[in-house]
């Protein structure tokens, strides 16, 4: 068993002083909760910081130009359609329906314009029948194109321009149903 020492100067501890251990001050009681707090209040600081740094930056806390819708009374300018021999019609056949590109160059060229590649697209679910345009002068020639076929969507788009191709109708399958028997 623990053997008992005889009580000396060391075991006399006065009462004022509250000491644990040789260099610890006395334990505060205070909540567990309040460290909780203090660390939920911390990030939710330095988050609305953060995101308010990131909005200053993009210039959305401040904005100071605001954009105002402007009215405009004029029409918007449309080319009227022509017929033009020396471009080019490109006609594809957007649908699954077989035989539709080359019946379609045929009014096309019927209609005084020369049709250059009858094809398929390389997508057949295509839904709205679209002439389009490479070129800024060639909307009239384009119009021309869609009056011919009878649709009025019409486009530019530098995406068949750049194959070398002016003037593309991309037929879809309302052209399939309007020129169902």
């Amino acid at each position: 068993m623990a053997e008992k020492y005889p009580r000396d100067r060391f075991d006399e501890i006065p009462d004022a002083m509250h000491r644990v251990g040789a260099h610890r001050a006395p334990v505060r009681r205070r909540s567990a909760w309040a460290g909780f707090a203090w660390a939920v209040f911390a990030t939710a600081v330095l988050a609305g910081f953060g995101i308010a740094a990131v909005m200053a930056l993009d210039d959305r806390l401040f904005p100071s130009d605001v954009p105002v819708p402007v009215q405009t009374t004029e029409a918007v300018v449309t080319a009227e359609p022509t017929v033009d021999p020396s471009v080019p019609v490109t006609v594809l056949n957007g649908t699954t329906e077989s035989g539709l590109a080359a019946a379609t160059a045929q009014v096309i060229a019927e209609a005084g314009f020369t049709v250059g590649v009858t094809a398929n697209a390389s997508e057949n679910d295509i839904q709205t029948t679209v002439v389009y345009y490479g070129r800024e002068e060639l909307e009239g020639a384009a119009r021309g194109v869609a009056q011919a076929i009878g649709t009025s969507e019409v486009r530019i788009s530098e995406e068949f321009a750049a194959t070398g191709a002016d003037l593309v109708a991309v037929l879809g399958a309302d052209h399939v149903e309007d020129t169902a028997p």
